[in-house]
């Protein structure tokens, strides 16, 4: 019995240490460009505060970002620009709008400064905010102030601005839709938010109730006053798979389907980018940093050196930089014209399919012949649960002068396309998984191939379990310590239980081989995913139970190991 246990925890380790390797290291290296400085960044014009609320908030402060001369010219704080105001997450620091404020000073002295950005700063002393609830109501109140600060720095201009644009970080950008909560904030003072990597949809970790009533108090805001706040526009922008800290899933808004101003996109998706960042990273990524400042550069008024006050124009431009810019995909493959559609209807383990394209093209779909590009559409039926291995071998009969293929996962409901390059003659591997399931459970990925005439193509989709295994760790890997600590509390109750009984207790693995009952732990749990109509399948709680189990179980058995040896070398001693 004691040999099946350690061959139980020891199995269910080795699928943990699978799917977090997968998570963690499943998705190559950061493709991202680095930003870098011209000129030594400063952040020495501290913003002035009222005296009120420099003495509410003693440990916040407001900044502004500045570069050499452009430094110096604003220690006297007459701005001139458009206002801009970053906002640090959790753990973040002011100083992380470097990249955005070089870049938009980079781009205001090509065109000789004629418009021009101002960026602020927040300092929100590196506050833990994803951990602890409690500051981010403060936080908001900060914010509130501080707008009203900015604004008043351009009160003697003949056209000041009548509000500030935000990029918020992380919970940063949760704190900045949490202002429309707030019942003395005027809703003219902002009217665009460009988030990044800020979960949207609920707090990745939910550890007080504080954080938990923050988030409804907010998205109660947004779902009562959607009319209200129709013309404040929202983009919020994911990082992909290598941002782990935060699914992109969670980055999506929750909006009327009609509100065109509430707009989410995966970086992988954005047009001259197609690129996954880490959490960190989406904030000096250079290809997201340029689509967001020329986004913000197009949406200034010539006339007035201010952003737009048109919703229409907002969501123009931030549809051109985000989503539908006229550029080659990566490899000079088009994406306009549609001259070949396939259906190969993917079953959950094994399809192939022979493409081939010579005078004419003969497989058991329907065919146009077209003159260059070839594009194919594959429809795979995919859920957030699967994961599938997509291997893709190329073949042509010359190599001479070919541009790459170019293979791109279309998610219909959900702005997280993905593209890959590959040469040819090539085999290449995609993995194909979603950041957020369909809304109708019915709707299909689409994987689409631009691929060369006169070529040959096999397509191989065959379901990866590592994969699969990380797409569990993470949608459900915050649950993994509620379940250890559930295995932990049971084997202690064994545990007193056998002491009660015969006068002694049963060892910790014993009692944790005992206290593991999944039909006892688990009904309640089956019961609840069959009412809600869950999408995941049965097997998965089960799997996270005996999951967090053996992380119970190996942490308790080196924990005794450590005691053992402690007490052998402090034995000794106190002999």
């Amino acid at each position: 019995m004691r040999l099946a246990g350690y061959a139980l925890y020891g199995f269910a380790l080795g699928l943990l240490l699978v799917g977090l390797r997968d998570l963690l290291f499943g998705f190559g290296e950061n493709r991202c460009s680095m930003t870098y400085m011209f000129e030594y960044p400063e952040y020495r014009v501290s913003i002035t505060l009222p005296r009120r609320v420099a003495r509410q908030y003693p440990s916040y402060g407001l900044y502004l970002y500045g570069e050499g001369a452009y430094a110096q010219e604003s220690r006297g704080l007459k701005l001139t620009g458009a206002p801009v105001l970053f906002l640090p997450g959790n753990a973040g620091s002011y100083k992380q709008a470097r990249s955005l404020g070089s870049v938009a000073l980079r781009k205001a002295e090509n065109l000789d400064r004629r418009i021009h950005m101002n960026v602020f700063t927040i300092d929100f002393n590196e506050e833990l905010v994803a951990l602890y609830g409690g500051s981010l109501r403060r936080q908001t109140q900060f914010l509130h102030e501080s707008i009203k600060a900015i604004l008043r720095l351009y009160k003697d201009r003949p056209d000041p601005p009548t509000g500030v644009v935000l990029v918020g970080h992380s919970m940063g950008g949760v704190v900045a839709r949490a202002l429309f909560a707030l019942a003395r904030f005027n809703p003219r003072l902002v009217s665009l938010i460009i988030t990044q990597a800020s979960p949207h949809q609920a707090p990745v970790l939910s550890l007080d109730p504080y954080i938990l009533e923050f988030y409804s108090r907010v998205r109660h805001r947004w779902a009562t006053s959607a009319e209200e706040l129709r013309n404040v526009s929202v983009l919020s922008v994911g990082g992909g798979y290598l941002d782990f800290q935060v699914r992109s899933g969670l980055t999506a808004l929750s909006c009327p389907i009609d509100d065109l101003n509430k707009m989410s996109v995966v970086a992988t998706a954005v047009p001259r980018s197609w690129v996954s960042t880490d959490h960190i990273s989406i904030v000096w990524c250079k290809e997201l940093v340029l689509a967001t400042v020329r986004a913000f550069f197009d949406l200034i008024e010539p006339e007035t050196g201010q952003f737009t006050e048109s919703p229409e124009k907002r969501m123009s431009v931030l549809n051109y930089h985000f989503f539908r810019h006229p550029v080659l995909k990566p490899g000079g493959a088009q994406d306009d014209p549609i001259t070949f559609s396939g259906l190969c209807l993917c079953a959950h383990f094994v399809v192939e399919c022979e493409l081939q394209r010579e005078e004419s093209l003969t497989v058991s779909v329907q065919v146009h012949i077209p003159d260059s590009i070839i594009k194919v559409n594959l429809f795979v039926f995919l859920q957030v649960y699967q994961a599938f291995r997509i291997t893709i071998t190329s073949h042509c009969k010359t190599t001479k002068d070919r541009l790459p293929s170019v293979y791109r996962l279309r998610v219909p409901w959900f702005h997280e396309d993905s593209f890959d390059t590959a040469s040819i003659p090539s085999v290449s591997e995609i993995y194909s998984m979603l950041h957020s399931s369909s809304p109708d459970n019915a709707s299909s990925a689409l994987l689409q191939l631009h691929t060369a005439p006169n070529c040959q193509y096999k397509v191989s989709i065959r379901t990866s379990f590592p994969k699969v295994l990380g797409q569990i760790l993470r949608f459900c890997g915050p649950v993994l310590p509620v379940y250890s600590a559930v295995v932990l509390l049971l084997m202690i109750r064994t545990q007193l239980s056998s002491i009660k009984r015969s006068g002694h207790p049963v060892g910790i693995q014993e009692g944790m081989s005992k206290s593991l009952q999944l039909h006892i732990l688990e009904l309640p749990i089956l019961l609840l995913l069959l009412l809600l109509r869950s999408e995941w399948p049965r097997l998965v709680s089960p799997l996270l139970c005996v999951l967090g189990a053996s992380i119970a179980f190996w942490g308790s058995t080196v924990l005794r190991v450590f005691v053992s040896f402690l007490s052998f070398f402090l034995a000794p001693l106190h002999r």
